[in-house]
């Protein structure tokens, strides 16, 4: 963050200052600059870089939640899950599932045909397609390698995916179009209190080591698996409010299943899933509990044992080698503290104010991200007023792909791909572009991605660091790379970090 940001910071008095920039954070700021309140928005390391970029990639209403009895979290989540669609079709795609069930499955055939006509039931208009029973047959023609030993038929419903990182980026930069200050790498050190009520925090920026203080009338944390640390910097012996669970994923080179596909696992009966996901696979995820530091979370070998041999257990002609591992990522569910198993905890969100008037965000799910942001402003602005709900790449294109593509001397598959990130911003990255073929050319000849989208990530989008464009700008994490492409990736990020 340049200094003139941090003296923007010093010199206000915000109604509202949100710590914390994952996706609650995001959406609140937000949110809270369309009712016109005076917001900032601190984030200690990259916007989404802890849990809001480790997700499954599904805004979804909760299927395995009918278990709990929990129709209300469905219900609330699949009209959530439409509005994400209306508002982000670029991030946010419908996606189709299959349940393959088989014999001894703790969840047999008559449950899962249960589950998804709820499910649609619910869902009422919103819904995004319609169930369909299955044969064994039928399975098998969607999945041909599946296990066909004790299948005894299936189910398909309807979700979404998302590209999670981006979905938070877009409610930052929303944010920020509405008139909030928002930095990512600053770290809230304390906080700053008078006549025992908290009035601001004193914070330090990441990158430059510079500190300076940021006072608003209302404090709210929106800090995830850091929450009981932040409510002890209040209170030291405050009790704890969230309840950390872990869930990995793992992203595997290549399609290992042609459709989306929702299994039991046989060790422990929980649901996971196998997704396509940018050409490879994604498996995850794992819900064990974790009492560690939030900041050191990570995958280990028996998470990873887990979900391989679930995976190959469903698709026993996948020979896995861990060289087609293209990357294992870990993050934290800060859930309501309260006991039983880690999948019966509920996905609710609530509130917690202390006594010196800071606000905790606690519970939810990424699917009802701007429900969480509505019910705290509700809470804390007895003015609200509920707006339409609209993200940053939000529109409607005037042009064809192929119209746009012969402007600009582009592929069209460039085109599209400008388009399936930024949505209707895709416009800003080729007038950024402009005539100039460098910043028109491929950063990697074989992805659709060009050199202005670096420039564009730094320029516009927060990104600070080459972290950021690689895992959270451009998702080339999720990407096998070469070492040769590695180095010509790296060389083009730091040439344009590099510039003033």
């Amino acid at each position: 963050m340049a200094d003139r940001s941090i003296e923007e910071f010093k010199k206000k008095t915000y109604d509202l200052l949100v710590i914390g920039g994952g996706i609650n954070g995001a959406a609140i700021a937000h949110l809270a600059g369309r009712q016109g309140l005076v917001t900032a928005l601190l984030e200690k390391g990259d916007f989404s870089s802890g849990t809001s970029s480790r997700s499954t990639k599904l805004i979804h209403g909760g299927i395995r939640y009918l278990e709990n009895l929990e129709f209300d979290l469905v219900s609330e989540s699949l009209y959530e899950r439409y509005l994400q669609l209306e508002a982000a079709p670029h991030l946010v795609r419908p996606l189709e599932f299959v349940i393959p069930v088989y014999r001894g499955d703790a969840r047999p055939l008559w449950m899962m045909r249960l589950g998804v006509f709820l499910y649609d039931l619910l869902a009422g208009s919103k819904k995004i397609g319609t169930h369909r029973k299955l044969s064994p047959q039928e399975v098998l023609e969607l999945e041909p390698g599946l296990k066909r030993e004790g299948l005894t038929g299936g189910v398909t419903y309807f979700d979404a995916q998302m590209d999670d990182a981006r979905l938070c980026l877009e409610n930052v930069l929303s944010a920020r179009e509405h008139g909030a200050d928002v930095a990512n790498y600053v770290k809230v050190t304390s906080y700053l209190k008078e006549n025992g009520k908290v009035v601001g925090v004193k914070a330090r920026d990441v990158l430059s080591g510079q500190t300076f203080e940021v006072r608003a009338k209302k404090v709210i944390c929106t800090v995830g698996p850091w929450t009981n640390e932040l409510i002890r910097w209040d209170h030291p012996q405050a009790k704890k409010r969230v309840r950390t669970t872990k869930g990995i994923h793992l992203v595997y080179e290549g399609r290992i299943s042609k459709k989306a596909l929702l299994v039991t696992s046989k060790k422990d009966n929980r649901v996971f899933f196998i997704i396509p996901w940018m050409g490879n696979s994604l498996i995850g995820t794992t819900d064990t509990n974790y009492i560690g530091d939030p900041d050191k979370v990570a995958a280990d070998r028996e998470d990873i044992d887990y979900l391989v041999t679930e995976a190959k257990r469903f698709f026993p002609g996948w020979e896995f080698q861990k060289e087609k591992v293209v990357t294992v990522f870990a993050g934290l569910r800060p859930l309501i503290r309260r006991g039983g198993s880690p999948t019966k905890v509920s996905r609710k969100h609530l509130f917690y104010e202390t006594t010196s008037g800071l606000v905790f965000v606690v519970g939810g799910k990424y699917t009802t991200y701007r429900k969480v942001a509505e019910d705290c402003l509700k809470k804390i602005c007895p003015g609200y007023h509920k707006t339409d709900f609209t993200l940053y790449g939000s529109g409607v294109f005037k042009e064809s792909c192929a119209d746009v593509s012969q402007k600009q001397g582009l592929d069209e598959e460039i085109i599209q791909s400008l388009r399936d990130r930024y949505g209707i911003r895709s416009e800003d990255i080729l007038k950024l572009a402009g005539g100039d073929s460098a910043l028109k050319k491929k950063v990697l000849e074989r992805f659709p991605v060009i050199l202005a989208e670096i420039v564009y990530g730094v320029k516009y989008e927060f990104a600070r660091t080459a972290e950021d464009i690689v895992s959270r700008r451009l998702s080339f994490s999720y990407q096998k790379l070469s070492d040769a492409e590695k180095e010509i990736l790296g060389r083009n990020i730091e040439q344009v970090l590099e510039q003033p």
